[in-house]
């Protein structure tokens, strides 16, 4: 079976979470405890060398340790229901606007909370590296928040899901992002109706409660 090494409260693992529940793929989970640490220590380093969550690992051993191999891997695996797309132009354009939630959205909510959080001080990047922290960063990582879901609400105007002909990992990368904002006190509000409706709509899947 499938080992799924985990985080409830961090978002990185809930896009392998929610990912794993839309496939319907049953798998085992060890829970890696940030807070205190454990991600640095020696036995999950001997898992995963990047000290970082997610990570899965396979039947016969091997690792995948960051979301876009997990992505890659499930969906080849376990191709229905497609989440990366199916057609050439739906592959493209699920793959822009799932980077575009991950750069512009979710490294964007960490930069600003990294490099402002007391208990990060020496960890301003994930990984094996302590990096200290930048305050200039946070000031910027909460413009580009702001612009995100900006960007998210203009191009919803017209569409009920994303990128591509209907639910795709675009989808689930962006609800991660717009729900970790509130680490950094940033929500859609009044200003974002096509953003909120989307958040709404995207409620109803019973994986986005994981």
């Amino acid at each position: 079976m499938l080992t799924l090494y985990d985080y409830a409260m961090a978002p990185s693992p809930r896009r392998a979470r929610i990912l794993l529940a839309e496939k319907g793929v049953v798998h085992d989970t060890v829970s890696i405890d940030l807070r205190a640490n454990e991600q640095l220590g020696e036995a999950y380093r001997a898992i995963n060398p990047q000290c970082t969550v997610p990570a899965l690992r396979l039947e016969d051993g091997r690792v995948l340790t960051d979301n876009a191999a997990i992505a890659a891997y499930l969906e080849a695996r376990y191709p229905a229901p497609p989440l990366l797309g199916t057609t050439p132009f739906e592959k493209a354009e699920i793959a822009s606007w799932n980077w575009r939630a991950e750069f512009e959205g979710l490294l964007a909510v960490a930069e600003a909370l990294r490099n402002s959080a007391p208990a990060m001080k020496e960890r301003a990047l994930t990984g094996p590296v302590g990096y200290p922290q930048i305050p200039e960063l946070a000031a910027r990582g909460l413009a580009r928040v702001q612009q995100f879901f900006a960007t998210l609400d203009a191009h919803l105007a017209d569409r009920e899901t994303l990128a591509g002909g209907g639910f795709s990992i675009a989808d689930i990368t962006a609800v991660v992002a717009v729900d970790f904002a509130r680490v950094v006190r940033v929500k859609p509000g009044e200003a974002h109706p096509h953003l909120l409706r989307w958040r709404a709509a995207m409620a109803l899947r019973p994986a986005m409660a994981l």
